[in-house]
């Protein structure tokens, strides 16, 4: 150790190997830990739960009344649900182990005395270990001997260029070094470390699914219904003395039809479908049930660096000194530059000349790198001619010394750097001095940023068209974030992190709820603002999504309702990640929020049709038998209906639908208002068939039994194509062909049946057959009649409510206030 070496309480010979032991013993190893469950385990959770308990009672059911087809149909679909949910989890990127990959392998420590490499798993508290450039930092650390260090922190900040530390800093694992030597102490190891409580909160961010909850909630409806109506049937059927055996066997028939076995299967292979559309998009679906979340996203929270902008220094301005134009400041400025280096400073500088054809005169005998003490390169440059001169570029301030410069114009170069300061940008002062002369010449000064992503601007105000409000989050300085917001038009209230967490441990402030939904974005975060940022949102109730690139992203992405890892990602950010982007830029969001938009409208759709086709058989198989004391249909025509209905609605999944304006909701109420009130409509229907098949038609009890089977059969796939929409279904979007066609091709089935038996059920004539058709078709009509009042009365209600709770509110906030 040197004199100049900051005070520590590891001796100068380093930790002995018993303070070592004693160390790892107290503190473990400095890795991150994780938690491994067997995929075994993992699979047959698919089978445990709510949805899989519901599809199971129906299997079992199905087995003890020995209708093996039913029960294998049923297994298989119980099989579909958890194979598409285990494959998505295997297939799907870890993003802790992710982030592991992001740490350093071997260190070199001094222990015992000796400087010895050793793997960083064994670093403990205390231990003094070297850093060079290219080092990737292993723990936590502060810089005790050495000049500086600068640091590559993006992996945490996310900010676009290295940062400066010097002794007495701390610098952070996980973090690459870029220029300097330095002796470090390590402060904190494994998950203690800034790195490993990133990965801390990965593990951490759970999300609780609005489409597990829709299902629950509409399968909870439909089975609550349907045994109620069972036991009703049974006990009263039982008061009559009814065969208790067969009874018995109808009502588990009954209860079996009516449990939606198929939903899950139907609304994962509407999701699957659209996931598949949105790949040929540039955007692969990790989880399918972020689809869901996606078309009811109302904020969308987006990384700067890499994801609005280019990630990418460009040159700005020029504003002139000593110099002929600004292409004799770009050529000095080249000049004190070496393209080979990659530097992006220097990258930036040569990109703005015209050509690099100016820079072939010139040869650079001598260069001086960069570094945080002198904060200039320097170059010495020999022209065509012979002629030898000396060029630099640094920090502003440092050349502005280094020249001649008048009293005025110091103080108007110090305009020039305070002005690009508040606008975001970086100064750059370039200056030139001959062979013979005493002074150096203060040519100009160059301003630099980070721009905008071409369609940025675009994505930004198609989001909001879509009712998506943007918020911009960056590690980058207030400054820099308010100039990239006001290019983008995002809004100027761009505050720091730590007007929200003024806890250092990331724990918000009173007001940060109200505060949050205000701001249009925030500076100088840190991974555990971003995550915090996405949890406010969504205690406020807002479906959130949040983009990004970086490690530094990665909790946040996974703790999102929608998680969307930009091209170029990480690999800990795109295995955090819902929808992993494949071509540069956020436009291909706006063609995920369109598609999603959609497939929401066919779950939609789906549900409806589902609880109303439940609702109509149910009540009017029951009401049926309490009334009129026999069977409208038996129990084979119950099973031939759920196989007519249920196997060819798959196609729902390829149907084309409107697309909403604003964010999507489940709204359970009005789904279960509009389904109830077309399957009422469908019940009244079914009873007006069958009043005709025995009140006019004086049919038996067998032909009645045909007849509404085959009106269940017509009827009920129409229901689908009035349920598809809210306005009048005849209108645009009109459906698929190939829902048309399977549509089609199952109900000319259903009237093959009804019209030959096939020795299954009783046949009726071709007259009787077209009688079916029409009330069928006339059926739907009324039904749709009736769905677009119910939506219109909703709409209405809903309206009222808003304007109810506005004048409730506004005294509150008063007429000029933000709400």
């Amino acid at each position: 150790m040197t004199e100049s070496a900051l005070h520590t309480k590891t001796p100068p010979q380093g930790l002995s190997s018993a303070q070592v032991a004693e160390r790892l013993q107290q503190y473990g190893p400095n890795v991150l830990e994780e938690k491994k469950t067997s995929p075994l385990l993992r699979l047959l959770g698919y089978f445990w739960g709510p949805i899989p308990w519901m599809i199971e009672v129906a299997a079992i059911l199905s087995g003890v009344v020995r209708h093996w087809a039913d029960f294998w149909i049923i297994l298989a679909l119980l099989v579909f649900n958890a194979g598409v949910g285990f494959w998505q989890e295997f297939t799907a990127g870890n993003a802790v182990e992710a982030l592991r990959k992001q740490l350093a392998l071997r260190a070199r420590a001094l222990r015992d005395g000796e400087w010895l490499e050793i793997d960083a798993k064994l670093l403990v508290p205390g231990d003094i270990i070297r850093i060079r450039p290219g080092d990737v930092i292993p723990a936590d650390v502060v810089l005790i001997e050495g000049d500086y260090l600068s640091v590559d922190q993006s992996a945490l900040t996310g900010e676009s260029l290295p940062v400066v530390k010097q002794c007495g800093d701390e610098a952070y694992s996980g973090t690459v070094v870029k220029q300097g030597e330095v002796v470090a102490e390590v402060s904190t190891t494994g998950a203690l470390t800034k790195f490993g409580k990133t990965a801390s909160l990965v593990e951490q961010a759970k999300t609780v699914s609005h489409f597990q909850k829709a299902v629950l909630t509409i399968g909870d409806y439909l089975i609550y219904v349907s045994l109620t109506l069972v036991v009703i049937l049974v006990l009263y059927q039982l008061y009559r003395n009814a065969p208790w055996l067969d009874l018995v066997q109808f009502a588990l028939i009954l209860t079996v039809a009516s449990i939606p076995v198929a939903m899950p299967a139907v609304l994962s292979m509407t999701m699957a479908v659209g996931a598949m559309a949105l790949s040929k998009r540039k955007a692969i679906v990790t989880r399918l049930e972020s689809i869901e979340e996606m078309a009811s996203m109302d904020v969308l929270c987006s990384d700067k660096t890499g994801t609005l902008t280019q990630n990418r220094l460009t040159l700005g301005e020029v504003k002139l000194f000593h110099a002929e134009d600004q292409q004799a400041v770009l050529l000095a400025a080249s000049l004190a530059s070496k393209a080979e280096n990659k530097d992006a400073i220097d990258q930036a500088v040569l990109d703005g000349l015209k050509s690099p054809e100016l820079l072939k005169p010139f040869h650079q005998t001598a260069f001086v790198p960069f570094d945080p003490v002198h904060k200039r390169t320097e170059a010495t440059i020999v022209d065509s001619q012979g002629k030898t001169f000396q060029v630099a570029k640094g920090a502003p301030q440092v050349i502005m010394q280094m020249s001649s410069l008048a009293d005025e114009e110091i103080q108007r170069a110090q305009r020039v750097v305070d002005t690009f300061a508040e606008q975001g940008y970086r100064a750059l002062g370039v200056a030139r001095k001959e062979q013979a002369a005493q002074q150096w010449q203060f040519l100009g000064i160059l301003s630099l940023f980070d721009p905008p992503r071409e369609d940025s601007a675009q994505t930004i105000a198609s989001a909001r068209k879509y009712g998506i409000d943007m918020k911009m989050v960056t590690g980058d300085n207030q400054a820099i974030a308010r100039q990239i917001s006001s290019k983008l038009g995002l809004g100027m209230n761009i505050l720091p992190a730590t007007e929200l967490f003024p806890d250092p441990d990331g724990q918000w402030g009173e007001a940060a709820g109200e505060l949050v939904e205000k701001t249009d974005g925030f500076a100088e975060v840190f991974p555990e603002h971003k995550f915090g940022i996405v949890k406010l949102l969504q205690a406020r109730d807002h479906i959130t999504g949040m983009t990004g690139d970086g490690v530094n992203d990665a909790p946040a992405l996974k703790q999102a309702d929608v998680g969307i890892a930009v091209s170029g990602a990480t690999d800990a950010a795109r295995a955090a990640a819902d929808l992993v982007l494949t071509a540069p830029g956020l436009s291909v969001i706006i063609d995920a929020i369109e598609e999603a938009r959609r497939i929401f409208e066919r779950m939609n759709a789906y549900a409806i049709y589902r609880i109303s086709e439940t609702i109509r058989i149910m009540f009017f198989v029951v009401l049926t038998m309490m009334f009129f004391d026999f069977y409208p249909i038996t129990a084979i025509m119950i099973i031939l209906l759920a196989f007519f209905n249920d196997v060819p609605i798959m196609a729902i999944a390829f149907d084309r639908t409107g697309l909403e304006k604003n964010p999507v909701r489940w709204k359970m109420g009005q789904v279960i208002t509009v389904a109830t009130s077309m399957g009422i409509v469908g019940v009244v229907g079914s009873f007006g068939m069958l009043l005709i098949a025995m009140d006019w038609l004086k049919l038996d009890v067998a032909h009645i039994q045909t007849y509404i089977f085959l009106k269940m059969a017509v009827a009920g796939h129409l229901v689908l194509f009035v349920a598809r929409s809210k306005g009048y279904f005849w209108k645009q979007p009109w459906p698929a062909p190939v829902m048309v066609w399977s549509a089609l091709i199952t109900k000319l089935a259903a009237t093959f049946l009804a019209a030959y038996g096939f020795g299954l059920i009783t046949p009726i004539t071709w007259p009787e057959v077209a009688l079916i058709w029409a009330y069928s078709i006339v059926s739907a009509v009324v039904t749709d009649l009736i769905k677009v009042q119910v939506y219109h009365h909703l709409h209405h209600r809903a309206s009222r409510q808003r304007a109810f709770l506005a004048r409730v509110q506004q005294p509150l906030h008063g007429p000029g206030r933000k709400k």
